[in-house]
Protein backbone atom coordinates (compact mmCIF):
# COMPACT_ATOMS: atom_id res chain seq x y z
CA UNK A 1 0.00 0.00 0.00
CA UNK A 2 1.36 3.58 -0.72
CA UNK A 3 2.72 5.54 1.94
CA UNK A 4 0.70 8.92 3.14
CA UNK A 5 3.33 10.68 1.82
CA UNK A 6 3.19 8.95 -1.62
CA UNK A 7 -0.40 9.78 -2.15
CA UNK A 8 -1.23 12.23 -4.65
CA UNK A 9 -2.00 15.71 -3.27
CA UNK A 10 -2.05 17.78 -6.11
CA UNK A 11 -5.86 16.03 -6.58
CA UNK A 12 -7.50 13.84 -7.76
CA UNK A 13 -11.24 13.68 -9.41
CA UNK A 14 -13.84 11.02 -7.88
CA UNK A 15 -13.22 8.59 -11.06
CA UNK A 16 -9.41 8.90 -10.66
CA UNK A 17 -9.80 8.42 -7.04
CA UNK A 18 -11.47 5.46 -7.20
CA UNK A 19 -9.14 4.08 -9.87
CA UNK A 20 -5.71 4.73 -7.77
CA UNK A 21 -7.38 2.92 -4.68
CA UNK A 22 -8.73 0.26 -6.73
CA UNK A 23 -5.53 -0.01 -8.55
CA UNK A 24 -3.36 -0.01 -4.93
CA UNK A 25 -5.65 -2.53 -3.34
CA UNK A 26 -6.22 -4.97 -6.71
CA UNK A 27 -3.64 -7.50 -5.08
CA UNK A 28 -5.99 -8.48 -2.59
CA UNK A 29 -8.21 -9.56 -4.76
CA UNK A 30 -11.64 -9.31 -3.40
CA UNK A 31 -11.46 -4.99 -2.16
CA UNK A 32 -13.27 -2.75 -4.30
CA UNK A 33 -14.67 0.96 -4.12
CA UNK A 34 -16.82 2.00 -6.65
CA UNK A 35 -17.65 6.27 -7.46
CA UNK A 36 -20.81 6.28 -5.94
CA UNK A 37 -19.44 4.48 -2.60
CA UNK A 38 -17.30 7.46 -2.03
CA UNK A 39 -20.41 9.90 -3.46
CA UNK A 40 -22.19 8.50 -0.34
CA UNK A 41 -20.13 8.22 1.98
CA UNK A 42 -19.26 12.40 1.28
CA UNK A 43 -23.10 12.42 1.53
CA UNK A 44 -23.16 11.09 4.51
CA UNK A 45 -19.79 12.71 6.00
CA UNK A 46 -18.07 9.79 6.47
CA UNK A 47 -15.52 11.64 4.68
CA UNK A 48 -14.69 15.17 3.71
CA UNK A 49 -16.80 16.18 0.33
CA UNK A 50 -14.23 17.65 -2.35
CA UNK A 51 -12.88 20.30 -2.94
CA UNK A 52 -13.54 21.67 -6.47
CA UNK A 53 -14.04 17.82 -7.76
CA UNK A 54 -10.90 17.12 -5.74
CA UNK A 55 -9.81 14.43 -3.54
CA UNK A 56 -6.49 14.99 -1.38
CA UNK A 57 -4.54 12.91 0.59
CA UNK A 58 -6.27 12.89 3.56
CA UNK A 59 -9.57 12.04 2.35
CA UNK A 60 -8.17 9.71 0.05
CA UNK A 61 -6.14 8.10 2.79
CA UNK A 62 -9.65 7.50 5.10
CA UNK A 63 -11.05 5.97 2.08
CA UNK A 64 -8.17 3.09 1.99
CA UNK A 65 -9.00 2.78 5.63
CA UNK A 66 -12.94 2.74 4.55
CA UNK A 67 -12.74 0.22 1.72
CA UNK A 68 -10.19 -2.29 4.19
CA UNK A 69 -12.90 -1.94 7.09
CA UNK A 70 -15.84 -1.87 5.42
CA UNK A 71 -15.85 -5.41 5.16
CA UNK A 72 -15.59 -5.92 8.62
CA UNK A 73 -17.68 -3.32 10.11
CA UNK A 74 -20.62 -1.42 9.77
CA UNK A 75 -20.12 2.19 8.47
CA UNK A 76 -21.33 3.57 11.78
CA UNK A 77 -18.78 1.45 13.27
CA UNK A 78 -16.44 2.80 10.79
CA UNK A 79 -16.95 6.00 11.62
CA UNK A 80 -16.50 5.43 15.25
CA UNK A 81 -13.07 4.42 14.80
CA UNK A 82 -12.26 6.84 12.58
CA UNK A 83 -13.80 9.40 15.40
CA UNK A 84 -12.21 8.09 18.04
CA UNK A 85 -8.12 7.90 16.09
CA UNK A 86 -8.51 11.61 14.66
CA UNK A 87 -8.40 12.54 18.76
CA UNK A 88 -5.58 10.82 19.15
CA UNK A 89 -3.82 10.45 15.70
CA UNK A 90 -2.84 12.64 12.87
CA UNK A 91 -4.57 11.34 9.70
CA UNK A 92 -0.93 10.76 8.33
CA UNK A 93 -0.35 8.52 11.66
CA UNK A 94 -3.03 6.70 11.44
CA UNK A 95 -2.99 6.05 8.03
CA UNK A 96 1.14 4.72 7.92
CA UNK A 97 0.45 2.31 11.24
CA UNK A 98 -2.65 1.23 8.82
CA UNK A 99 -0.59 0.56 6.13
CA UNK A 100 2.35 -1.02 8.28
CA UNK A 101 -0.14 -3.07 10.33
CA UNK A 102 -2.28 -4.41 7.53
CA UNK A 103 0.88 -5.53 5.53
CA UNK A 104 2.35 -6.59 9.00
CA UNK A 105 -0.76 -8.91 9.58
CA UNK A 106 -1.50 -10.00 5.85
CA UNK A 107 2.35 -11.31 5.85
CA UNK A 108 1.09 -13.69 9.19
CA UNK A 109 -2.06 -14.77 7.78
CA UNK A 110 -0.90 -15.75 4.03
CA UNK A 111 1.91 -17.74 6.07
CA UNK A 112 4.96 -15.21 5.25
CA UNK A 113 5.69 -14.12 8.93
CA UNK A 114 5.62 -16.23 11.49
CA UNK A 115 4.10 -13.83 13.78
CA UNK A 116 2.56 -11.11 13.89
CA UNK A 117 4.85 -8.36 15.04
CA UNK A 118 4.11 -5.06 17.47
CA UNK A 119 3.82 -2.18 15.50
CA UNK A 120 4.23 1.67 16.83
CA UNK A 121 5.00 3.19 20.34
CA UNK A 122 1.56 3.81 21.41
CA UNK A 123 -0.58 1.79 23.70
CA UNK A 124 -4.35 2.96 23.48
CA UNK A 125 -8.35 1.88 22.61
CA UNK A 126 -8.28 2.73 19.00
CA UNK A 127 -5.01 1.36 18.30
CA UNK A 128 -6.60 -2.62 20.20
CA UNK A 129 -9.54 -1.62 17.64
CA UNK A 130 -7.91 -0.83 15.16
CA UNK A 131 -5.93 -3.81 14.82
CA UNK A 132 -8.63 -5.77 15.59
CA UNK A 133 -10.28 -4.88 12.75
CA UNK A 134 -6.99 -5.41 10.67
CA UNK A 135 -6.73 -8.70 11.64
CA UNK A 136 -10.60 -9.43 10.86
CA UNK A 137 -10.15 -7.59 7.19
CA UNK A 138 -6.47 -10.06 6.94
CA UNK A 139 -8.66 -12.97 7.80
CA UNK A 140 -11.62 -12.46 4.81
CA UNK A 141 -8.97 -11.59 2.45
CA UNK A 142 -7.03 -14.56 3.45
CA UNK A 143 -10.72 -16.80 3.20
CA UNK A 144 -12.04 -15.29 -0.11
CA UNK A 145 -8.51 -15.87 -1.33
CA UNK A 146 -8.73 -19.71 -0.56
CA UNK A 147 -11.97 -20.13 -1.75
CA UNK A 148 -11.25 -18.56 -5.23
CA UNK A 149 -8.59 -20.89 -5.44
CA UNK A 150 -10.84 -23.77 -5.12
CA UNK A 151 -13.05 -22.58 -7.39
CA UNK A 152 -10.28 -22.41 -9.84
CA UNK A 153 -9.40 -26.16 -9.19
CA UNK A 154 -12.79 -26.95 -9.75
CA UNK A 155 -13.33 -25.25 -12.76
CA UNK A 156 -10.39 -27.01 -14.06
Amino acid sequence: MPRYHEIPDDGLYLEQTTQYINNALAPLGCMEITSSMISNYVKKGFIAPPVKKLYYAEQIAYLFYIAIAKNVLSMEHIYQLREMQKKSYTAEVAYNYLCAEFENVLFHVFGLKERIEDIGVTKSDEKVLFREVIIAASNSIHLTSCFNALQAEENK
